[in-house]
């Protein structure tokens, strides 16, 4: 007998042979349940997830000598007939072979005339994006006003291509792709009514691979049966795929988390014996890479069924959080530009070492106490190739007796102004004197004098009379001090830029240069 294609064989029959879609599933078998049919349909959907089988179904169900049907019989000559392909009332078209506006005025020629067979004539158009914009005009009005026992049944990849004109035409149906599982389970079930013996993991590997389209999983089910000489092993199938060893990959991440380039460039080595696409690679690395976040931000989030669950704990444990954001961004964008490297291992090297180059790190702290003041420390953060550099430093030496007070009495707009451009003049029990910055005596207003007195009234717990004198300082307002410690965090910023080891080691490279006025202090 002559072999039968996985693809072929298991195709569904019936709407409840079918995996997943279940939301175009439940429409359909109301409609028929209920004889409320549309006459026209459009599936559309990314290759291999149902639209042409769930198409044929549904002419069964129409044609099914049993009468229209969600449950059609399967045995008798209709249904038969159309799972043959042989059914003469079921007119497949390749829309992709016949795009010409000749090719559907002929086909639409017998649309008049009635079933030769069945109970309707159905046209089923696969591909319908690739008409002509002639032949939709063709199509439009039979469309629009079908014969009564006519339905066309449409389906498409790409149903951004239809015009408007005929999607407004018919009841549109997005099948969504295949999860992994979806698949996973289904090849399982497969290869047990076959009697095909197989590793669990082997089989994970082809619904990774199928990239949720169900046939293109049977189909590389059949190419590895083959190859696997009648069974399955995942040995087998990851050289059939040419999949990336896995343990690469966590190696690549060990080797950033430790630092270690010489490791990392190992790892590389023994990919490069496998002829890898680099992109591909990549890909894989930033999959991990979005485990890892998930497993540090969600712990239960990790799913026992993730062949790396161990791997990826550890990795999750031994890269920070910004470590992981970091690396991911760089090789997403180390992907995209892949193509443009001399050639795709050095391309792919020089994304790992820039991942090295440019990976946080945490300068000792340094903790600093001014005339009794709370303690800040100076902190150094990634310095990335938009030459930013984070430096937090505290309030620089003078009288910032006054600039606490501010900070913790609530007060915003004008009143806010007119504090941080005093200084604390005498404080008694029963007064405070403040002296206004002359530049900004407009700023000294019975109204906003009286608002602050009635904040540092709160503030003490006591009632107090509040006088704003303008004259000369001898001390710094708050303002200044902002502005003393934003110059001094300016400076560190970009001393901390200059003398990293790593922006020193992209100029001696590569000649790079530091953008003036690009470094900003980060709070």
């Amino acid at each position: 007998m002559t072999y039968q294609v996985l693809a072929r064989k298991w195709r569904p029959r019936t709407f409840s042979e079918l995996i997943g879609q279940e939301h175009v599933l439940r429409a359909l078998i109301n409609a028929l349940d209920k004889q409320r049919m549309h006459h026209a349909f459009l599936f559309t959907g990314t290759r291999g997830v149902g639209k042409t089988t769930i198409a044929r179904i549904l002419a069964k169900s129409l044609n099914c000598e049993s009468g229209i049907t969600s449950t059609p019989c399967g045995t008798c000559s209709a249904c038969r007939e159309i799972d043959e392909g042989r059914f003469v009332d079921l007119i497949e078209v390749d829309a992709a072979s016949r795009t010409k506006v000749e090719d559907t005025r002929d086909l639409l020629e017998n649309v008049q005339y009635t079933p030769t067979r069945g109970r309707y004539k159905v046209y089923l158009v696969d591909e319908v994006h690739m008409l002509s914009n002639h032949s939709f005009n063709a199509l439009l009005k039979t469309l629009e006003e079908p014969p009564p026992h006519v339905k066309f049944l449409l389906a498409t990849t790409d149903p951004q291509r239809l015009p408007v004109t005929i999607l407004s035409r018919c009841l549109q149906f997005n099948l969504k792709r295949l999860s992994r599982d979806m698949i996973r389970q289904h090849l399982a079930f497969i290869l047990g009514k076959e009697n095909i013996p197989a590793d669990d993991a082997a089989v994970a590997l082809i619904a990774r691979a199928a990239d949720g389209s169900m046939r293109d999983a049977l189909s590389l089910l059949d190419q590895a049966i083959a190859y696997g000489g009648g069974a399955l092993n995942e040995a087998d199938v990851k050289t059939m795929l040419g999949a990336i060893d896995h343990a690469c990959i966590v190696d690549l991440l060990n080797g950033l988390a430790s630092g270690n380039a010489g490791a990392i460039l190992q790892c590389v080595e023994r990919l490069a014996e496998q002829a890898p696409d680099y992109a591909g690679v990549l890909a894989e690395l930033l999959s991990m890479l979005h485990r890892v976040a998930l497993v540090q931000a969600v712990p239960q989030a990790a799913s026992d069924d993730w062949d790396d669950h161990n791997a990826l704990t550890t990795l999750a444990d031994a890269l920070s959080p910004e470590d992981v954001q970091l690396y991911y961004q760089i090789g997403a964008i180390g992907r995209r530009d892949l193509p443009l490297a001399p050639d795709p291992r050095s391309g792919f090297e020089m994304v790992l070492l820039r991942m090295l180059a440019f990976r946080p790190e945490m300068s000792d702290q340094v903790e600093v106490n001014l005339s009794g003041m709370s303690k800040s420390t100076l902190r150094n953060r990634p310095v990335q190739s938009g030459a930013r550099a984070v430096v937090t430093t505290s309030a620089v030496a003078g009288d910032d007796e006054w600039e606490t007070i501010v900070s913790q009495l609530g007060i915003e707009g004008l009143v806010r102004e007119l504090a941080v451009n005093c200084i604390l003049k005498e404080r008694t029990n029963e007064s405070v004197h403040l002296m206004l910055d002359a530049a900004h005596v407009h700023l000294r207003s019975d109204k906003l004098v009286q608002r602050l007195e009635e904040a540092l009234q709160r503030y003490l717990g006591a009632p107090i009379v509040l006088s704003v004198d303008t004259g000369s300082q001898h001390a710094s307002t708050p303002e200044q001090l902002a502005t003393q410690r934003a110059r001094e965090r300016q400076r560190q910023a970009e001393q901390a830029i200059e003398s990293d080891l790593n922006v020193r080691a992209l100029q001696d490279a590569f000649g790079a240069q530091i953008i003036p006025n690009s470094v900003h202090p980060v709070e």
